[in-house]
Parts: C-alpha cells; structure tokens; sequence
C-alpha cells in the first residue's frame, strides 16, 4: 500500500483513528456476567474483594439463582462438584483478569458507597449493576490499550508504513472474534489477554532495541510474561519471544567480535575466551532476571493453586484434558465446522503474510513471532475441547492478534497503489462477515456448537439482513428481550 515513510505520518494519526473507532464501538459494550467462564473469572475478583478468600460457593450460587435453566450445566460442574483433595468449589479460570480488573472494581465499590450515603438503593454486594459494568468496560478499555500498543509496535519496531499499521489492526479488531470479547461477552479474558500478550511484545522489542540496557528492562518483560499466563495460562508461552531475543543478541555481539566471515579474529584466543564468557553471562543474567520476574508475578496463581486443589497446579480435571502430542493440529486450523480460518478467514490472510514477511527480511524477530504463533497452534490442538464448541469463534487465538497483525500489516504495505481500493473493498468483506457472525450467534441464526456450511453462508446474506433493524432496535432499547425472544 503506497504510503509515506513511518516518520512522515503524526505519530499521533493512527492512535486517534483507533480512539475514535473505540469510541463508537464504546455503546456495544454489555455489561453482563452470564456464562461458566465469566463468572469463575468474577468470582475471583469478588471472593476476594468481598470474602478475603477464594472460595466460590456463593457466587456461584448467587448466579445460578438468576438463570437456573440457562447454568444447569454450570451447576452440574461448579456447584454440585468439589475438588477430591481440598473439598473446596472449582474454578478452572486463572486470576489474572481479577488482578486487572481489580482498580475498576474498587472505584465502583466507592462510588456505591457513595451514592448510598446520599440515600441510592444501589446493592453493596459486589453483583450489582456497578461492579459488573466496572468490569466488563475494563475490558474493553485493556483491549484499547492492547491494540495501541500493537500499532506502536508496527510503527517504531516492524517499520510498517501508515496507513498499513493502522488499517491491519482496525481489520484484526472488527474482523475478527477480539470485537466480540471487546462488546457483547467483554467479561472473558480475552480482551485483556490481548492486552497482556501486546505488552509482552512491546516490552520485548524495546529491550531488544537497546542491547547495552540493564537487566531491569528484561526483569519488566518477565513480569509481563507472568501477567499475561495469569490472564490465561496459555499465553506465558509467549516468553518464547523475549528468550529468544536475547539469544539473537549474545549471537549478533559474537558475529560482531569475530567479524566478516573469513577474516582475522579481533582477539587473541584467550581474550575471545574471555569475551565470550562475557557474552553468556550476560544472556544468563538478563534470563534468570526475566524469569525469575515471570515466577514472582505468577505466584499469586499458584498459591490459589495450592488453596484450591492441595497442589501447585490446576485442577487434574484440566490436566486430563490435555494431549502433548497435539492431535488436533490442523484441525483447530482448517476444520470446516470449528476452524480458526473457517471462522475468521482475515486471519488466513494474516497467516500468509507472517509467511512473506518471514520469507522478506529473514529477520530474527519475524521468525520468533512465527515460532510463538505456532506454539500457540500447538497448544490449542492438544486440548481435548479444541472445537470449543458454544462460543464465538476461536476464542482461544484472540491473544494472537498482537502476531497476526504484523502479517497482515506487511500484505497491507506491499500492495499497489493502483490495489488500494480492492484491499479496502476486501477488508471491509472481512468485517462483514464476522459481524454477520455476531449477528447470527446472537439471534440463534446458527448452530453455536458449529458452523454448517453452506446454511451460514446463506444465512449472512438472506437473513442477517432481514433481521438487522430490529435486532439493532432492540438491543440498545431492550437488549433482555432480545436474549430472551431472538429476532
């Protein structure tokens, strides 16, 4: 995409386009805790909030009164079952948003007791309106934040023209499942997940930046590290990308003492000894501060860990789940019904740019976003539950956007001038058809277990049009009876 060097564009251009596509996105947002996963992430935040513990029998309770038909499941699985070794209620999900959400939280507890003071009926309970909304816009907010930090990282580290950085992140938000986690269901972790693993990047490509730095910046990106597998435990194997910049730096130092390949060392071989013991002192200082960062911050898991189940690990009930061998590779992928790419095939686009990308600078970093993007490919076909059957989309590679935007921001960069209009036209495709998605999952247009092809191809252009107005009617006039009737 024909465009001006990154420099020539106001930094402040496609940060303000971004705020801006927020802001009117902002009156989607809905501030409700319905399912299993929401509402373990929840119950942490108010068991300790409130309880000063983490058990969740009475939050569970509290949300299986509300909607007893609706969390039969819930009940079969979180209240009727305990953990064999502690007798204590189950929660699969990590506290990691309960940490992130926590700030809001509190602010809207003040401003309960507040309005009590001045004579408000408003509950002081933790479940009410107040708590749950502070949640769920803290979501959405941390998934600003996330993708800002992704155009800053296309913009000074992955040297992405404008307007590349910028449309690439507005598609992966719009035209993938993160506009969903970001609106109608922002009390999962997705949205922060987002934020967490972006983070991650931005720390780590900065420090990268700046070989002479201290070890404190590696210390942060290990923190960084241990946030993002307290949102979701999956999403610590981005270390991957820090680890391996480190090593990228020790080789570079190396191949800059011995110089041009086949000239004369610089040193004799005692002092290129002793520089190379340099070298590997100081990756492995830099390590063990990063990691010793990364198990600090994620302690606060494992001691829940270790006050829910009697170990320093999750439930076995999720351990059983998992197979290492990863059996379900290419279908987490390419399955028609379940498939990362049949339901956002933006992200196929993406994919193959990572691809080009990789094949045009050969660059270190490039391959290691590859390689952590492939873990993730790995990790999610070694869950017995990889269909994810029930939610929109493939939730579990939200997180991913960080690495899927650099592919599809390098496709973006490369296209012709004389291409600009037919990318945009295909962009907006993209969207069209997730939102369309959304549109469906949330009627029930769909069967939510899986896509059937060819009735959801259909469906998005014969019924989601015929059912739009009024679904968007209700659902900023009466959204429970939109939930409750369909269209």
């Amino acid at each position: 995409m024909s465009a001006a060097p990154p420099g020539a564009t106001p930094w402040w251009a496609g940060r303000r386009a971004l705020v801006l596509l927020f802001l009117f996105t902002l009156p989607l947002v809905t501030p409700r805790v319905r399912g299993a996963d929401e509402i373990e992430y929840f119950s942490y935040l108010r068991s300790l909030v409130f309880d000063h513990d983490v058990e969740f029998g009475n939050e569970y309770d509290r949300f299986y009164a509300a909607d007893p038909q609706g969390l039969a499941g819930f009940k079969a699985t979180f209240l009727d079952r305990r953990e064999t070794e502690t007798g204590r209620h189950i929660n699969f999900a990590p506290l990691g948003c309960a940490l992130l959400w926590s700030p809001f939280y509190l602010l809207a507890h003040a401003g309960v007791l507040a309005a009590r003071a001045f004579g408000a009926a408003v509950a002081a309970d933790g479940f009410s309106f107040p708590y749950v909304a502070a949640v769920c816009y803290a979501s959405a907010l941390y998934g600003l934040a996330g993708l800002l930090l992704v155009h800053d990282t296309l913009r000074g580290h992955g040297r992405m023209p404008e307007p590349a950085a910028t449309l690439s992140v507005a598609a992966l938000w719009l035209g993938t499942p993160l506009l969903y986690y970001m609106t109608l269901a922002p009390a999962f972790s997705h949205a922060p997940g987002v934020f967490a693993v972006a983070l991650l990047v931005w720390l780590s490509l900065r420090a990268a930046a700046r070989p002479e730095s201290s070890p404190w910046p590696w210390a942060v990106i290990g923190a960084a590290g241990g946030l993002a597998a307290l949102v979701r435990e999956q999403d610590g194997l981005f270390l991957i990308i820090p680890a391996g910049l480190l090593v990228t730096l020790a080789r570079n130092a190396d191949r800059a003492q011995r110089g041009p390949a086949g000239a004369a060392p610089r040193s004799g071989g005692a002092q290129q000894s002793a520089l190379a013991n340099t070298r590997i002192s100081w990756v492995l200082v830099r390590g063990v501060a990063m990691g010793v960062a990364a198990v600090l911050a994620f302690s606060p898991q494992l001691l829940a860990y270790r006050t829910l189940t009697g170990r320093f690990g999750p439930s076995r009930l999720v351990a059983r789940k998992m197979s290492w061998s990863s059996p379900h590779l290419f279908q987490v992928l390419f399955d028609p019904g379940h498939g990362l790419f049949a339901w956002s095939p933006l992200l196929l686009v993406a994919a193959a740019g990572l691809v080009y990308l990789v094949w045009r600078r050969r660059a270190p970093t490039v391959v290691l976003l590859t390689l952590a993007l492939l873990v993730q490919v790995w990790i999610n076909g070694a869950v017995e539950s990889w269909t994810q059957a029930g939610a929109f989309g493939s939730r579990r590679f939200v997180s991913s956007t960080p690495i899927f935007a650099w592919g599809l921001a390098a496709l973006l960069a490369a296209v012709p001038a004389r291409r600009v209009r037919l990318a945009g036209l295909a962009l907006v495709l993209f969207v069209g058809w997730n939102v369309g998605l959304m549109v469906q999952f949330g009627l029930r247009l769909m069967d939510r277990q899986r896509l059937e092809w060819p009735r959801v191809a259909v469906n998005q252009v014969s019924e989601v049009p015929r059912h739009l107005v009024r679904a968007a009617w209700l659902f900023f006039t009466d959204r429970e009876r939109l939930v409750r009737e369909g269209p």
